[in-house]
């Protein structure tokens, strides 16, 4: 017999394309990650490599204190949101991630709906790398007592019927004071995106959700700012947050812009200026009058800490504007102060003209949206003559003339230039 013999070979098979063991074995821990999390024990490029393949759904509860490698973190936070700035986060993919993650979760909470323990499990894992929560919504309660639903007067928007009861939203007390390293927090209740659902007990800030707010941000002690805006927040439940936020401890920053304050919510704060170590105060958009203004003048002359008062969009009128000009007379510490909308007039522009040509720390005023009249302009130009400091000064339609703005607004531009070559010529000590 013939017997032909022939070899076979596969051009492209290579000994190369047979994986190395070590190779195998990262896969394997890769695959198996969720059960038997190996990362510390392997070599630093070994442990990059299974980063780099872990996926980004695995258990917080699992990759939250094992893994800190930023690129890990960065490629969660692409993968879920489409815009990341982490320059609002300290620059910390992990941190971003994990306030993020929680504030989406306060933001779906349904009361008596939403089981409490998707926020009290994630405490343990998050607490570590939340510094700032921003919360936009609140969602209220799916189902309302029959009876109380009666009761409601739905179309009024009131939070004093007995329906208010039904509509409290989720308590934060046991969170924030859960987070050590909390450090700003910034609230809207209310409902965004209802479109036909639209109603106003959707809105409402109620006293039980004031009084729950009062007692966890007074426990929150690492606190430095407070945002609390556009949560139709009136008069009481000023008083109630002032009363717990006085002698706070690290509070700089309180903004209730965008509310329903009145004078005695203002008379009220104008206490807590003086009982804590505010900086900056933002009361922007509320209903404060003459006597409010006043009781914050009060505190601003006698306060040594305050750096910034935002008032736009109140109706001071000149009583209240010519209060806050005698308390600047005095005071020493406030560099910006915003007027603007404020229904004032030539009064408030003839004191305030003193007021430029004594105060030495003022270096933003805007008198923006007044009245101050051709009269009241020419008086703020003579007590800015002598002026060395104020750097900014708005009076866009404040009706003062176009010839006065204009030699007022090349006055403040020789004080910045000024300002600026100083900063040149002496810039500030670096800590070692």
């Amino acid at each position: 017999s013939y017997y032909t013999h022939r070899l076979i070979e596969d051009p492209e098979w290579s000994l190369a394309t047979v994986p190395h063991l070590t190779e195998l074995c990262l896969q394997h821990i890769v695959d198996n990650f969720e059960k038997n999390p190996i990362l510390d024990r392997l070599l630093p490029k070994h442990q990059r490599k299974v980063l780099d393949r872990l996926s980004t759904g695995l258990p917080l509860a699992v990759t939250a204190n094992l893994i800190s490698d930023e690129e890990y973190w960065k490629r969660c936070c692409t993968e879920r949101w489409q815009v990341c700035d982490i320059s609002n986060y300290g620059d910390s993919w992990k941190r971003m991630f994990f306030e993020r993650h929680l504030e989406n979760i306060l933001k779906r909470f349904i009361p008596n709906t939403t089981d409490p323990n998707h926020v009290l499990d994630l405490i343990p894992i998050c607490k570590d790398y939340v510094q700032k929560l921003e919360v936009d919504q609140f969602l209220p309660p799916v189902k309302v007592d029959q009876k109380e639903e009666r009761d409601d007067l739905s179309d009024t928007g009131s939070d004093f019927g007995l329906g208010e009861v039904f509509v409290h939203h989720y308590d934060l007390g046991v969170l924030i004071t859960a987070l050590p390293h909390l450090e700003e927090l910034h609230l809207t209740y209310g409902v965004k995106d209802c479109g036909m659902n639209f109603e106003w007990n959707l809105f409402n800030f109620t006293y039980q959700d004031c009084c729950n707010l009062a007692v966890a941000v007074k426990m929150c002690h690492n606190l430095k700012v407070f945002k609390l805006t556009r949560s139709k927040v009136d008069d009481e439940k000023t008083r109630l947050l002032v009363d717990n936020l006085l002698d706070h401890p690290c509070l700089v920053e309180l903004n209730l812009s965008h509310n329903l304050i009145r004078d005695k919510g203002a008379q009220a704060v104008g206490k807590l200026i003086n009982r804590s170590k505010l900086e900056i105060l933002d009361l922007c958009n509320n209903q404060i009058r003459h006597l409010g203004a006043q009781a914050l003048s009060q505190a601003l002359a006698e306060n040594s800490t305050l750096t910034s008062l935002n008032l736009r969009l109140n109706c001071v009128e000149d009583e209240g504007g010519e209060a806050i000009g005698h308390a600047l007379l005095t005071n020493t510490t406030l560099k910006s102060i915003h007027l603007g909308s404020n229904n004032l007039s030539e009064p408030t522009a003839k004191l305030f003209s003193q007021v430029l040509a004594q105060n030495t720390t003022l270096t933003s005023i805007n008198f923006s949206c007044n009245h101050l009249g051709l009269d009241g302009g020419k008086q703020l130009l003579d007590g800015l003559v002598n002026n060395k400091t104020l750097t900014e000064f708005d009076l866009r339609l404040a009706e003062v003339g176009q010839e006065t703005e204009y030699l007022i607004q090349q006055i403040v531009w020789a004080n910045r230039e000024a300002a600026r070559l100083g900063s040149l010529r002496h810039p500030p000590a670096t800590l070692l």
